[in-house]
């Protein structure tokens, strides 16, 4: 039986229902709607491609499609008169397993990039295997000496957390045993060599899969270039007609010369934080309304970047770049991983005092055994653990930023990231007071809900 106020609730929706329905226009009898997902990359890209010459529906063409191929279209109209808006439209999935942290970073590093990768905040990673590119005894022990510290303190470091966080009335055994070890392995990241092999994936159209790869073709990581040339190989096999680009000695030496320099980015000195901006106010006017009322959870409408962006410049572990990495909509400069900045205070100040004493020394020692391994700086981040303090500097339009600040400021997220997060909201709302920032500053980071962050079996 309805009580009476769902029955309320119920009248005032079907008024607003009814509301929008009276708003709409007459509805338009020739409209038609088809799904095609069960299309190879190529003939999906064909049958879009035929819209921009043919004012027939999808169905006719598609039929073209079956009785042409579309190889020969590609070959034809994709390649062979450079229209690459048509290569926008096919899409493949690309599974990259056992590569680098630094491998995944350079693929990810794209503004374009879409798809997932293995999670050090919720993974042992202590049976991966390690790259040495060194390809000697004593890198093999540098990473060995981060792997067995690892290994010994992460019980150690559980069983001390459940001592700071005690499981409270009422709350679930199962959830609040994968919280403290997800909580464990925010910690012990921090241990993990760069050069700890990943899984990730990469879902792409075939314009940006050539175009992304044209570039990591150039990159300074041999383990880089070896991938991607690798990767270009499958997919000219597979799609022969969208991979048979022809190389310009002069483009490829640009490539060349531009990779090796931007690749990375490695200031000498870099702020704790910084937050500068260039909003122009008067562009910002029009969009007052909506800065002021918009909900929770409610992104801004895309064209208040017109107003400017904000530049945010900070120190941040290795660990934590690479979710804020996952951001696309702006510019995230690619750090060169060092150990220049230190390692960064957080993972040592969570660890029982036994444990970072033993931290502390260990750190110590690696560092010199690092710098005397070799004088390649790209290969030594192989050896450099992902607590390493890296130079962040990252660029983003207005909503973005907003955007960035609000979701990263929740109390799930990794807490070195949060505590950035908010200092970048919160120097938003102070260039721009009347500004809505709805960030989580609550003062404790600890959240049980992290125990429910998984992919498991319903039943």
């Amino acid at each position: 039986m309805t009580n009476p106020t769902q029955a309320v609730a119920k009248q005032k929706k079907q008024k607003q229902l009814s509301s929008f329905e009276n708003d709409k226009t007459p509805a338009n009898p020739l409209k038609e709607i088809f799904v095609y997902d069960d299309l190879h990359p190529e003939d999906n890209a064909m049958l879009q491609a035929l819209y921009s010459r043919s004012p027939n529906s999808v169905i006719n063409h598609l039929d073209k499609v079956k009785g042409t191929g579309s190889g020969k279209f590609m070959e034809k109209f994709y390649v062979g008169y450079g229209h690459l808006s048509i290569a926008d439209c096919g899409s493949t999935t690309l599974f990259i397993e056992n590569v680098s942290m630094l491998l995944a970073k350079a693929i990810q590093d794209w503004p374009l990039y879409n798809g997932q990768e293995a999670s050090t905040r919720y993974l042992d990673y202590s049976k991966q295997a390690i790259l040495n590119p060194a390809n000697t005894k004593s890198g093999e022990a540098i990473q060995k000496k981060w792997m067995d510290f690892y290994n010994k303190a992460l019980p150690k470091v559980n069983e001390y957390l459940k001592t700071v966080f005690p499981i409270k009335d009422g709350e679930n055994s199962k959830i609040y045993e994968k919280a403290i070890a997800a909580r464990s392995f925010d910690i012990m990241r921090g241990f993990l060599p760069a050069g700890c092999t990943t899984y990730l994936s990469w879902h792409t159209n075939l314009r940006q899969a050539h175009e992304k790869l044209a570039l990591l073709e150039h990159h300074p990581l041999q383990e880089v270039k070896e991938t991607a040339v690798a990767i270009r190989a499958q997919l000219q096999e597979k799609y022969v007609n969208s991979f048979s680009h022809k190389k310009y000695p002069s483009q490829e030496d640009y490539w060349h010369t531009t990779v090796a320099e931007y690749s990375y980015f490695d200031p000498e000195h870099h702020p704790d934080f910084s937050s500068e901006h260039n909003i122009n106010a008067q562009k910002l006017k029009p969009y007052q309304k909506a800065l002021e009322s918009r909900p929770i959870k409610t992104n801004l409408p895309l064209c208040v970047g017109e107003a400017g962006q904000f530049n945010f410049k900070f120190l941040l572990d290795f660990g934590s770049f690479r979710d804020i990495q996952r951001h696309r909509n702006g510019e995230c400069k690619m750090p060169l991983l060092t150990t220049k900045f230190g390692f960064y205070p957080w993972y040592l100040e969570q660890l029982p005092e036994d444990v970072r004493k033993e931290a502390q020394t260990l750190i110590k020692e690696q560092e010199v055994k690092i710098d005397a391994l070799t004088q390649d700086k790209y290969i030594k981040q192989y050896y450099i653990p992902m607590g390493y303090a890296i130079a962040v500097d990252v660029t983003y339009r207005l909503p973005a930023a907003i955007y960035v600040a609000e979701l990263r400021s929740g109390k799930t997220v990794h807490p070195t990231l949060r505590k950035r997060a908010q200092q970048m909201g919160q120097s938003m709302k102070t260039a721009f007071p009347d500004i809505a920032v709805h960030l989580d500053m609550e003062e404790s980071d600890w959240d049980i809900k992290r125990g429910q962050q998984d992919i498991v079996n319903k039943d």
